[in-house]
């Protein structure tokens, strides 16, 4: 449980890959659920290492070295020329 007010994140429009908005409703849910998850979840994370002790700037610097390491296991091998 959060040890701050639970709040929802603002919800992006989530785009498709030719970057118009997704219509589909059911998409858009479980984007909004993951992402609400998510935030919640590094909330959670944030407050836990400022409580012990861990230097916010550092703590928040990992979060985003940790999406840069994400991998898209759906990109199209690349050819070599």
């Amino acid at each position: 449980m959060s040890k701050t007010k639970e709040t929802l994140p603002d919800f992006p429009t989530w785009q498709s890959r030719d970057g118009g908005p997704l219509s589909c409703v059911e998409k858009i849910k479980v984007l909004n659920e993951n992402f609400a998850e998510l935030h919640q979840l590094m909330q959670d994370a944030l407050e836990d290492a400022l409580l012990m002790g861990c230097d916010e700037e550092q703590f928040r610097g990992v979060m985003h070295d940790v999406v840069n390491e994400l991998c898209n296991p759906y990109d199209a091998p690349k050819k070599d020329s």
